[in-house]
């Protein structure tokens, strides 16, 4: 069912991306160094919005996929644990900040962002699958 990714698109993905979108468009109207292009934080709450949409579409399922949803909704645990360290990490480094390598951090916040795209498309794109097949969603 297309509409179902249609709706991940606009409820999940843009939304999710509302910081890095405001962040842009922020950094295009000021005056150069007053807002940096991009922040980790801002991956970090896409990330972060990405798999908590993943956790609550996963539980709307029938049970007769209990494994790939357990898989699944251990592997978005596991994202939003590496998540929450990369936060910390951010909060550290405004206490200290010779402590952290903060382009390392924001790097880390960009490719986990990345990852979890793909894997919240992959899991969309096989929960709509399944509802254009008859399978039921909750």
């Amino acid at each position: 069912m297309v509409n179902k990714k249609i709706k991940w698109l606009i409820y999940t993905v843009l939304v999710g991306l509302i910081p890095i979108l405001s962040r842009l468009f922020v950094w295009g109207v000021t005056e150069s160094g007053v807002v940096s292009l991009i922040m980790a934080s801002d991956f970090i709450a896409f990330g972060l919005i990405l798999h908590i949409s993943n956790i609550n579409e996963i539980e709307h399922l029938a049970d007769d996929e209990k494994s790939w949803k357990t898989v699944q909704n251990g592997i978005s645990i596991a994202f939003i644990a590496f998540y929450s360290v990369l936060f910390a990490i951010i909060m550290i480094s405004e206490g200290v900040p010779d402590f952290i390598n903060v382009e390392a951090i924001k790097n880390c916040a960009v490719g986990l962002a990345l990852v979890s795209f793909g894997i919240s498309f992959s899991v969309f794109h096989r929960i709509s699958k399944a509802v254009a097949n008859g399978g039921t969603a909750e």
